[in-house]
């Protein structure tokens, strides 16, 4: 893709996108469809007969199923091929990840070795240390983990204690701290740990192998869920870290400790996505299967109704991640034109669309969250029960609200990035936020008048996106630099960014569909789309009162401002009942997730 057609992160809420140039899940190539399927297949075989084993974290299975997973070469599917791996784009990376998640807690293992685990050193290592780390990382021969989190170092990542000073010869770091919530701690072969350098004020990185003397892995932590994933608590001391182990530069390591939760929280947008969908199956095949007055309950509307909304969710989460992982791939794709090499540009590509990333996370683990709470619920008693693979699910997907960064700090991200990007890159809010004012009117009125479909909706989101901007503008100029401190207000903008992009990526794939006459394309993408937008718009309305009535009392014409907010959000009527019932229908009748 030419460079001037390339939309940074957080641009969606200012530019245009053409359908024509998101990549939507049902393009993918042969290759691609062999990884999903090599996915799938290690899954059924590998995974799912020996969930309960799993769960009991029977010793060395886990470590066994991460080599399993090498040998198929499903651990090296980004990096390059002189490290053993298949050189493969984001997008397949995603598709990897995104099947990969229905394993349950095998997927977190897997995710954390392939993802947070081997990229920092594939980004940042130095030559030597890709060769001597990545190629056994790859096959599974090694497995890999990453510690950041200290006890009194969470979302203030920065303020850990892990210390390390150089060595009277210079030829060490002698490392001291402690780590906790280590994914794959427990058997980790090589660990990127983040500590600070004599008085350092941030972070550098080390690369350290869990043989060397004075490492001290404690006891496997007992969790809500992920049960069958290793979480542990890990003791630095006086680790003697050779120097060539410093990852990166010296006083880096936040910055690259950001740059990969970048990627990890991407990444978990795609990961939820193979969890909804075999949730989904579930669902509807026990929803097939259960009588209730002489038939199936998959006949009463109030089941549909779930089922329906379990879909609607899932595939709005789909079409925005593999939207912005297209995004990332021609960014990728030019900053590899103008001379770099390709981890550093896909790394730089990843943190351009920390907006996204941030967004993605929060809206596919609160997809998840809904997919798999109401699959309880239709399993009714039974979803109860730690019989059916339905009290698994819902217990595993939790702390997808929790990793990569709480939801809550992801939608303060989401808002505090695009108000600092706008200022970075010159874009005033608070101006256009007034024009906005003159203009709306006329604007807002023309999504009543459309008659085409896609420009109707195109409408509609291109009026979110000015109802988003009207209140960046209209808070900013009211709080100042105080809006910072307005969590509740910045969770509001958050939210109409969040639905903006994802109804608009919905949109774009609903159109790339039936412009290129696709064969899947259906009649019941549109009515999901049309409940997308619908939905949306009562969500954005929402916020944005919710915003606009949290303005300090001395701000004059709130009236006007809920008025525009209300015009921004004025879409035409949909007999959502009758959509959520036809798209269940064919859930139903299919018996199984397959839009």
């Amino acid at each position: 893709m030419e460079k001037d057609k390339i939309q940074s992160g957080g641009e969606f809420l200012i530019k245009e996108t053409d359908a024509a140039d998101i990549f939507i899940p049902e393009e993918l190539n042969e290759e691609q469809k062999m990884i999903v399927e090599t996915c799938e297949g290690f899954l059924e075989a590998e995974i799912f007969p020996m969930l309960d084993r799993i769960d009991a974290q029977e010793d060395g299975l886990m470590r066994n199923l991460i080599s399993k997973a090498g040998e198929l070469g499903l651990l090296g599917v980004s990096l390059p091929e002189e490290y053993e791996g298949f050189n493969q784009d984001f997008v397949t990376s995603m598709l990897a990840s995104d099947a990969m998640g229905a394993g349950y807690s095998f997927s977190v293992a897997y995710s954390a070795h392939t993802g947070i685990g081997t990229l920092p050193i594939l980004y940042y290592g130095t030559e030597e240390q890709k060769q001597r780390y990545l190629p056994k990382l790859s096959t599974g021969e090694w497995a890999a983990a990453y510690c950041l989190t200290e006890p009194n170092a969470g979302s203030d990542a920065n303020s850990g204690k892990t210390k390390a000073v150089l060595s009277e010869d210079g030829k060490h770091y002698i490392l001291n701290g402690q780590k906790m919530w280590i994914t794959n701690g427990g058997f980790a072969d090589v660990q990127t740990v983040f500590a600070k350098i004599d008085n350092d004020r941030v972070y550098s990185a080390f690369i350290i192998e869990k043989d060397w003397d004075g490492i001290v892995i404690n006891q496997e932590e007992k969790k809500m869920g992920i049960k069958g994933s290793s979480t542990v608590q890990i003791f630095y001391n006086d680790v003697k870290v050779p120097v060539e182990n410093l990852l990166g530069k010296r006083g880096r390591g936040f910055r690259i400790a950001l740059n990969i939760l970048h990627m990890g929280r991407i990444k978990l947008g795609g990961t939820v996505l193979g969890a909804a969908r075999r949730a989904i199956t579930q669902s509807v095949q026990y929803a097939n299967e259960r009588k209730q007055f002489g038939q199936p309950i998959s006949n009463f509307g109030a089941i549909k109704y779930k089922l329906a909304e379990q879909v609607i969710r899932t595939f709005t989460t789909e079409s925005a991640v593999y939207r912005v992982s297209k995004n990332i791939d021609d960014a990728a794709d030019v900053l590899m034109a103008e001379g770099k090499e390709k981890p550093q540009a896909t790394i730089e590509a990843i943190a351009m669309y920390a907006i996204e990333a941030a967004l993605l996370k929060v809206f596919g683990s609160e997809a998840l969250n809904y997919v798999v709470d109401e699959a309880v619920q239709i399993f009714g008693g039974m979803g109860f029960s730690s019989e059916t693979d339905a009290d698994r699910a819902y217990r595993d997907s939790r702390i997808n609200r929790i990793f990569e960064g709480t939801n809550e700090i992801n939608r303060l991200l989401v808002a505090d990035t695009t108000i600092k990007k706008s200022l970075r890159v010159g874009f005033d809010v608070v101006r256009y936020a007034q024009h906005v004012v003159k203009e709306s009117d006329k604007e807002a009125e023309e999504t009543i008048s459309s008659h085409s479909c896609y420009e109707e909706k195109s409408k509609c989101t291109q009026n979110f996106k000015k109802a988003v901007l009207f209140l960046l503008g209209v808070t900013t100029d009211a709080f100042q630099k105080e809006l910072f401190n307005e969590q509740e207000v910045l969770s509001n903008i958050s939210d109409a960014i969040m639905q903006t992009y994802t109804a608009e990526s919905t949109m774009l794939r609903v159109k790339k569909l039936e412009d290129t006459g696709h064969e899947k394309f259906s009649s019941l993408y549109k009515d999901i789309l049309d409940i997308v937008i619908y939905d949306a718009a009562d969500i954005i309305r929402k916020v944005g009162h919710d915003a606009i009535n949290s303005l300090p009392d001395e701000v004059k014409d709130k009236e006007v401002m809920l008025e525009r907010i209300d015009l921004f959000t004025n879409v035409k009527p949909v007999n959502v009942k009758d959509a959520r019932r036809r798209i269940a229908d064919k859930l139903i009748e299919d018996n199984r997730y397959s839009f």
